[in-house]
């Protein structure tokens, strides 16, 4: 697969690597329900997680609630997006999913009957160990394709969990090194962007890839 339009700049994993964990900008992720209802979730000062109802006083920053039902088309079998496509019928029809991987926080699945799902509760944090799920993904990733079906990864705002994952299959199954696929997935939908942390878990398994290779 090549890329396409313009690329972003060089990602430099040197940088990353020795990234203060403290010194990241507090963040908040809103979560939507099955059932319409929103709440808050981060985490303090003391890095310990919170939720709480999302309701219309001020945060300190605006809250983007519009819909984001743009779907990337990785390849012919491999879309990522956010979790209001996964909630849409109509974008889902449209797009031919036949199965869903969803690695969001609190996002049930809505259409259990119609589609093949695959779940598992990311959080994104640079230390939660993403990697331990890279190789169940790949899996259900490699099923749905042998089936000649679609399947749409997402977790909450499409940006940094689903990306990592998708980001873990091109570079076990397309040879991409870590630079290439986020760039190359970065073409494809521009918010792209995992965390710190899971580069680094993406630049380990990259690694550890090609030492088995060598071996």
């Amino acid at each position: 697969m090549a890329s396409q339009g313009v690329k972003p700049p060089p990602l430099k994993l040197s940088d990353l690597k020795s990234f203060d964990r403290n010194a990241l900008r507090k963040t908040e992720t809103l979560i939507t329900h099955a059932d319409g209802t929103r709440i808050i979730e981060g985490k303090d000062d003391q890095g310990v997680t919170y939720r709480r109802p999302s309701t219309s006083s001020q945060h300190g920053f605006v809250l983007d609630t519009a819909e984001d039902l743009q779907v990337a088309e990785v390849s012919s079998f491999l879309l990522m997006g956010s979790q209001d496509a996964a909630h849409d019928m109509e974008t889902l029809r449209k797009h031919g999913v036949t199965h869903i991987l969803n690695v969001a926080t609190g996002v049930e699945n809505m259409f259990p009957q119609d589609f093949v799902y695959q779940t598992q509760e990311i959080r994104d944090l640079p230390e939660f160990p993403i990697f331990h799920g890279f190789e169940r993904a790949i899996k259900f990733i490699d099923q749905c394709k042998n089936l000649n079906g679609r399947v749409l990864v997402h977790c909450n705002a499409g940006i940094s969990r689903s990306a990592a994952i998708v980001m873990a299959y091109l570079i076990q199954t397309e040879g991409m090194n870590v630079n290439d696929a986020f760039s190359y997935l970065r073409s494809k939908r521009p918010a792209t962007c995992p965390n710190p942390g899971f580069l680094i878990q993406l630049e380990t398994f990259y690694q550890n890839i090609h030492t088995k290779q060598k071996t």
